[in-house]
C-alpha cells in the first residue's frame, strides 16, 4: 500500500510539472489535469505549483512512515 501511495504522489508531481511545462510551451497537452477543470481557468499555474507540492508531500508523508529493520 505504501509503495502505491508513493507512486500516486510521484505521478502528480510529474503531472504538476507536465503543466507547468505546458502552460509556458505548449507541450505536454494530454498529460495535464488542470487544464481540464473549467473552474481553475487563469489559476493553471498556480494549480499546477500545488499539484507540486502536494505531490511532495504525499511522498515524504510516505517515507516518514517507514520503519527501519536490522
Amino acid at each position: 500500500m505504501r509503495k502505491f501511495v508513493e507512486l500516486i504522489g510521484t505521478l502528480i508531481v510529474v503531472d504538476g510539472i507536465a503543466g507547468i511545462l505546458h502552460e509556458f510551451t505548449g507541450w505536454f497537452s494530454l498529460w495535464v489535469i488542470v487544464r481540464y477543470l473549467e473552474f481553475l481557468n487563469g489559476y493553471e499555474i498556480f494549480a499546477n505549483i500545488v499539484l507540486i507540492v502536494v505531490g511532495v508531500v504525499v511522498v515524504t508523508a510516505t517515507n516518514l512512515g517507514k520503519t527501519k529493520t536490522a
